[in-house]
């Protein structure tokens, strides 16, 4: 398995595809780093020559912020978020949508597992 910025990227896949195994690169990125290089996007990943592997990844740490320094400029980003205690920030701190979507249905993966709330019913359930 090569190994680009300390992870190891799948053998059997294109270079392209096991490429985008990097975080903060997608797709479209790892076919154009692949054409900027001069490096087959539909070889496997597997076949790459040493001397590849090392272009690939001197490239990625000139030109790119990709795997950790990316993870930890998000991180700060939505620290600053919080503290400064703006409507994006508390959402994230209530781990609720962040971007406007409607939480009334929906929104389970921000939400998590529904919890019942005892007692709580709907207009039409309520007698007069």
């Amino acid at each position: 398995m090569p190994r680009v910025l300390g992870v190891d990227i799948p053998n059997n896949k294109p270079t392209y595809i096991s490429l985008s195994y990097l975080y903060g690169i997608g797709p479209f990125l790892a076919v154009q780093i692949c054409y900027e290089l001069g490096v087959d996007p539909h070889a496997r990943a597997g076949e790459l020559t040493e001397d590849e592997v090392s272009r690939i990844t001197n490239h990625l740490d000139k030109n790119y912020t990709v795997e950790g320094p990316l993870r930890r400029k998000v991180q700060q980003d939505i620290g600053r978020l919080r503290e400064i205690q703006c409507y994006r920030g508390v959402r994230h701190r209530k781990g609720l949508p962040v971007r406007g979507q409607r939480t009334k249905t929906n929104a389970r993966t921000r939400k998590g597992r529904k919890k019942t709330v005892a007692g709580k019913k709907g207009v039409k359930d309520m007698k007069h």
